[in-house]
């Protein structure tokens, strides 16, 4: 795969002394250790953890990957705006999407190495990094239509560093596309307009060309569609899924020339940034709330898909209160969860870092929480996002009891001595134990989880 970005920075240099031979063989050792446990793909159940809740795991198929261009023609330059002549030059906006999907492969088929770049902190450059994949690129399918899910990443991000849900959702038989947006670099705060325009385009563009292909070749069911979006890609999805832009709200203004005006709520375009018939959404760490205010509580009332919220209550950068949170109390007219790790951040949407990205602090940021393990993350959010969707969009019942939690605080639930099971033992949360589904003894503090039916209609 082509690097999302460009170049990366110069190596680590290291200082070498002698060491006890003994000690030499323990650090030899250690290494190998380290080194296996980070060249294991992202999506395997080796890297979430021995305490990955139950949903996690992979699914039975295998998984490959193949990479697609559309080009979108005659899309307003929106940095390229001209406030003389008031006027954005139009070009053809070319969109490469990533598409991991139920495959074909063999215990020898090559497996990918990702490579990407995430932006530098100030001059230093974009940054790049590798990941493990589980994927065999063009893999032969397996024959079945199967659900869509398209996937937004966060502003600058990369859609390669979302591998550890894009490759697991593909082993459990659905067709994941990831659209690589090309933002401006998040350095640079002249660039922020752009994906306020784009991402809500980008996306419905992106469905209708991928429900047309893929729908022909019969590798997915085009009526059965969900979408996933992540921070910059969370005002995306929301968006696209119906949400409508409030005319008076930030993004209207930020963006110029008045490009964004034809979209809101109310105008001659607002249905073309919708994807109809979404079966399901997921929002992880979503930008669009706080001091961006996309949508207000009307605008938000017009989501009606089934709608899962991910979150850190200690967010700095979209802010807990009133974005996710906010969302989830005023998108009533769908029924919605609200997942909440407690004390977590914002950087939880994607892989676990790469040792490339371990040098600075900023570049660390991109991947890792200050107080929640990684590993621990993504095990999380890949067994809600599993169960969610295999709700929602396969129509299997059978996960609803992994979302209907008997206390919405994981640290809360029970497990009475006298229920006695294997110590690594999933829990059933019935009879007594209040663990929640899928989780393990001892190991569900932390989180929260609201649930909230969709409002019946006013009287």
């Amino acid at each position: 795969m082509t690097p999302i970005a460009l170049s990366k920075t110069g190596p680590t240099s290291w200082r070498q002394r002698s060491v006890p031979l003994a000690t030499s063989l323990l650090a030899c050792a250690l290494l190998a250790c380290a080194v296996s446990t980070a060249a294991s793909p992202p999506a395997v159940p080796s890297r979430f953890g021995v305490d990955a809740p139950e949903l996690a795991h992979l699914g039975p198929s295998g998984v490959g990957v193949r990479t697609l261009e559309f080009v979108h023609r005659g899309q307003p330059a929106v940095l390229a705006y001209d406030a003389v002549h008031a006027m954005a030059p139009l070009r053809d906006r070319t969109l490469t999407v990533d598409v991991w999907y139920p495959a074909a492969t063999t215990p020898e088929s090559a497996r990918i190495v990702y490579k990407a770049t995430l932006p530098g902190e100030g001059e230093t450059g974009p940054v790049a990094f590798t990941i493990p994949g589980l994927a065999a690129r063009n893999a032969r399918p397996l024959a079945g239509a199967f659900p869509l899910v398209i996937v937004s990443h966060g502003y600058s991000n990369a859609t390669v560093a979302m591998s550890w849900l894009t490759e697991n959702l593909a082993s459990k038989g659905y067709v994941v596309a990831a659209i690589r947006h090309e933002d401006p670099s998040i350095t640079d705060p002249q660039g922020f307009p752009e994906p306020l325009l784009r991402r809500p385009l980008d996306l419905a563009f992106v469905a209708g060309e991928l429900r047309r292909e893929l729908g022909a070749q019969h590798l997915i069911d085009p009526d059965r569609v969900a979408l996933v979006g992540y921070s910059m890609g969370g005002y995306g999805v929301l968006t696209a899924a119906g949400a409508t832009l409030d005319p008076k709200g930030p993004p209207n203004s930020l963006v110029p020339g008045g490009l964004l005006g034809p979209y809101v709520r109310g105008a001659p375009e607002q249905s073309a940034i919708a994807i109809p018939g979404v079966r399901a959404v997921v929002a992880l760490a979503p930008a669009g709330g706080g001091k961006l205010a996309a949508w207000g509580a009307e605008g938000l009332r017009a989501i009606t898909a089934p709608l899962l919220l991910i979150a850190g209550d200690d967010d700095r950068t979209v802010d807990y209160r009133s974005g996710a949170r906010a969302i989830f109390d005023m998108a009533t007219s769908t029924h919605r969860y609200l997942l909440t790790f407690k004390g977590g951040g914002h950087a939880i949407g994607l892989n676990p870092v790469p040792d490339a990205m371990r040098g600075r602090l900023w570049d660390l940021e991109w991947f890792e929480d200050p107080v929640w393990r990684k590993d621990r993350i993504t095990a999380i959010n890949a067994h809600f996002i599993t169960a969610f969707l295999d709700l929602y969009v396969k129509g299997d019942q059978s996960r609803a009891a992994y979302l209907e939690v008997p206390v919405s605080l994981s640290a809360a639930g029970e497990w009475p001595a006298s229920k006695s099971f294997a110590y690594d033992a999933y829990s059933p949360a019935t009879s007594g134990i209040t663990v929640w589904k899928g989780f393990q003894r001892n190991h569900a503090s932390g989180l929260e989880l609201l649930e909230a039916p969709a409002a019946g209609p006013a009287h």
